[in-house]
């Protein structure tokens, strides 16, 4: 019943026209955790944007109040990348990640988000090649922020490096490459990834737990649907 509860909240919820990054990621892993208040979790949120807001208003220009976000979150608040467990499901679901102060690149990249997006910072989710960015405004140009490094800047070159290496060694550093992801874009790559922990272990439940996600997120992704056909087949045969 909490599984179908749960799955509820996140289709009226990412259906509407312009939802909240926060609730939704906040949904992801609910599966697990039936008995959380994930209100509680906005609140945490509120608290460290007020802990950010001064430093952000004292900063002068884009650099300044990015590095005011990457400073409180990092090296105050010591959310870091988890490089001991990073295929650990907790580290994509975003309570853990206030909980434990660890995570995966999309999963930081998202608590950076909304806190910048609560001090009125303007920054977006980049849909990076195997290691998920933030971009923030800096005046006429965006500013390139790696969450699972600690808030460091990225400049060109260190983007083409990262690119070959998460790509392959002739990678071109396309302007599509560091254009933002849509709100749906980060919700669907979070599951993706658990997608791929989930199956890497067999857990067919949890798996269908995302697959049904994905599905509401991407309804007319035929590969989706046929995917989440199959995998329902299987763990009815389970039960």
């Amino acid at each position: 019943m909490e599984g179908s509860q749960s799955l509820a909240r996140f289709t009226s919820l990412v259906n509407r026209e312009d939802f909240q990054l926060d609730q939704a990621a906040l949904l992801i892993g609910a599966w697990d955790y039936p008995e959380r208040d994930l209100e509680l979790y906005r609140t945490q949120l509120d608290e460290i944007a007020q802990r950010v807001a001064p430093e952000v208003a004292r900063a002068t220009g884009g650099i300044a109040r990015a590095s005011a976000i990457s400073d409180c979150l990092f090296a105050h608040l010591g959310f870091a990348g988890n490089t001991s467990d990073y295929y650990d499901p907790r580290n994509s679901f975003l309570s853990d990640v206030l909980d434990r102060k660890i995570g995966i690149p999309i999963s930081l990249s998202v608590l950076y988000l909304e806190i910048a997006r609560r001090v009125g910072v303007l920054a977006q989710g980049v849909n990076f090649p195997g290691h998920f960015l933030v971009r923030v405004a800096i005046e006429d140009a965006w500013l390139f922020v790696d969450p699972f490094s600690g808030g460091r800047a990225l400049t060109p070159g260190d983007l083409e490096a990262l690119l070959k290496k998460t790509t392959s060694p002739d990678a071109v550093l396309d302007p599509s490459v560091i254009a933002a992801a849509s709100k749906r874009q980060i919700l669907s790559r979070m599951l993706v990834n658990l997608a791929g922990i989930y199956g890497r272990h067999g857990d067919l439940p949890r798996s269908l737990d995302v697959l049904e996600r994905l599905a509401v997120l991407e309804p007319a992704n035929p590969r989706i649907a046929r995917d989440l056909s199959q995998l329902r087949d299987r763990v009815d045969a389970l039960n």
